[in-house]
């Protein structure tokens, strides 16, 4: 492979050979027959006309990309090129190459043509000419164990192609068969499957141990029901978006153990899926969790390292992505960036969620944004103006699930497995939904059932069914922490002070607030409950009590009232606490 250092030593100069051959009043172009690249004190001149073959920056100086010249245009005072694509055999998918029923040549191109290419480039990105040799398979064969020799000339060299008339374009499909009407692209009504794990897991002794396996959070079913809709109106959106090849942002709310990022994982498994087949065009797919950075600013780092490998830091990455999704590159794919737990990517001048939801509005970005997070009106809680109408209207809220689909939920991971009693079931099924319809929650009072009804068996080879019983035992031990009586034994100052922090949370749509803010909350609840407002001294030893039981983590400051207030419990474990009072 040809090296083409002089890119970086030395600078071409481009120029039009003779004079306009014809105008476009309607484009306002004009067209040469010809372009001249000479290099910067050498007296060689590279000629470009129709029809040739050349070379164009890649990637990087070992892979450019190969192409022929179709026309020679000027418009707006830019020197343009409109080229024909060819593909290497590097550069072809391996099951694309299957499909010749033979070795191609290590240095044979293909006809490219697909919709994610731009048939317009700038001459300032042509390197050289090339020559590109038609001949037969014979050919092609006998003189794969010659080597070839390429023209030295000064500075640069030139490499040789062969391109094989029996496989001058890649085909889609498999040969000989007809094209007949195909079914349309979208699956209808489909509900959403989860690849099977790779290692088989230890096969269980007992119908007990085989349900418990079976509703770990970790555990990977078969299907995820009662979200069909979801997933297909998040299909339909990421698909246009790809197949027209513009951008998009869509913001997925929801409370937690919803299936929010679950169903977005399944439905690029699908579009990957489609993509494989050729019935979605070939994108890209990175995923950030804010939950796991130091610094909302990290996500530009992470984005830019996923989608090219580069490392850098956070304002290099920034501009190193500015330009990436603000100008046009030739087989550029479109991209498909899942943000979640967006809550945490907030700064005071939100200037990393500008970005997010700006780059997708550019004209050559071909970016599509779902962003994840569990308070549905959080754009207009804690966004500004210019952030939130960059986020645009495209939502999608899923609502906690019910008692009837937590029952479903269940069933279908047991999956005929009979180890639960049915009024078991639709107990605890109706106890979770009416708290949180978290089917996380619900899974986990399961698996507890199950162990609880494993011990307290008189026969350990047979159990028996988990009851009403079990499933209440493991109630009161899910919801009956030391957290929970901790709440419950706590003053009512106390007690309406842990309210007040969860009133400011959902103001705010943050799990983290000053003790300013939560003062606030408190002595207006206060009043509507009757009570003498505490003053500020009086709510500060409360919450310091609160922070020596851990049931709130205060942030060490000598500045009381702007010490920053969080939650060391989950929020199901003070409103069921709270709500028992």
């Amino acid at each position: 492979m040809a090296r083409y250092l002089t890119r970086n030593r030395l600078r071409r100069i481009y120029k039009w050979g003779g004079f306009p051959v014809s105008h476009d009043r309607k484009l306002k172009t004009d067209e040469y027959d010809s372009l001249h690249i000479s290099l910067e004190d050498l007296p060689r001149t590279t000629v470009i006309t129709n029809g040739q073959y050349i070379l164009i920056e890649g990637v990087d100086d070992d892979h450019p990309y190969v192409a022929k010249v179709t026309k020679l245009i000027e418009s707006d005072k830019k020197k343009k090129a409109l080229v024909q694509w060819f593909a290497r055999v590097g550069e072809v998918p391996p099951n694309k190459l299957k499909l010749l029923g033979r070795e191609p040549h290590p240095q044979e191109i293909f006809y490219y043509e697909g919709p994610t290419c731009e048939d317009e480039i700038d001459v300032e990105s042509i390197l050289n000419t090339v020559q590109v040799h038609q001949s037969l398979l014979d050919d092609l064969r006998s003189s794969s164990d010659e080597e070839e020799e390429p023209q030295e000339e000064e500075e640069e060299e030139e490499e040789e192609f062969c391109a094989s008339q029996a496989s001058m374009r890649t085909p889609r499909k498999t040969p000989v068969k007809k094209a007949t009407p195909t079914t349309p692209r979208t699956p209808r009504h489909a509900t959403p499957s989860i690849p099977s794990r790779s290692l088989p897991a230890r096969q269980p002794g007992s119908a007990l141990e085989e349900a418990r396996a079976r509703l770990h959070v970790s555990s990977v079913p078969e299907s995820l029901p009662c979200r069909e809709q979801e997933f297909q109106d998040i299909y339909n959106f990421v698909e246009s978006k790809v197949m027209d090849g513009t951008g998009g942002c869509m913001y997925i709310s929801g409370v937690p153990g919803t299936g929010k990022t679950a169903t977005v994982h399944e439905v690029i498994r699908s579009l990957q899926r489609a993509s494989d087949a050729d019935d979605v065009p070939a994108f890209n797919f990175i995923e950030i969790n804010g939950m796991k950075m130091t610094d909302p600013h990290q996500a530009y780092v992470q984005i830019l390292q996923k989608l090219t490998g580069q490392k850098a830091t956070p304002d290099h990455a920034a501009a190193l992505l500015e330009k990436r999704f603000s100008h046009a590159g030739p087989k550029k794919e479109s991209t498909v960036l899942l943000v979640d737990e967006l809550d945490l990517l907030w700064t005071r001048k939100q200037n990393v969620m500008y970005n997010l939801f700006d780059w997708p509005t550019r004209r050559h970005g071909r970016l599509v944004v779902l962003t994840i997070a569990n308070t549905m009106d959080l754009p207009e809680r804690i966004m500004i103006n210019r952030v939130a109408s960059r986020l645009g209207l495209t939502r999608m809220s899923f609502q906690p699930y019910s008692f009837k689909q937590l029952q479903q939920i269940i069933m279908s991971r047991l999956n005929k497995v009979k180890a639960f009693e049915e009024d078991a079931l639709q107990l605890v099924s109706r106890k979770v939904a009416a708290l949180s319809g978290d089917a996380r929650r619900c899974l986990d009072i399961c698996r507890r059932a199950t162990e609880i009804c494993e011990h307290t068996s008189l026969d350990p080879g047979a159990p028996g069914l988990v009851g009403m019983s079990h499933v209440m035992q493991a109630l009161d031990e899910m919801f009956s922490s030391a957290y929970v009586t901790a709440i419950r034994c706590a003053s009512v100052q106390e007690q309406l002070f842990l309210r007040s922090v969860l009133m400011e949370f959902r103001r705010l749509g943050l799990e983290e607030a000053t003790f300013q803010q939560v003062l606030v909350q408190h002595q207006a609840l206060c009043r509507v409950e009757g009570l003498q407002p505490p003053s500020v001294s009086e709510a500060l030893a409360a919450c310091q009590r609160l922070g020596a039981c851990r049931l709130l983590l205060l942030e060490p400051s000598r500045l009381g009232v702007l010490q920053r207030v969080r939650l060391n419990v989950s929020q199901d474990d003070v409103l069921y606490a709270l709500k028992a009072e």
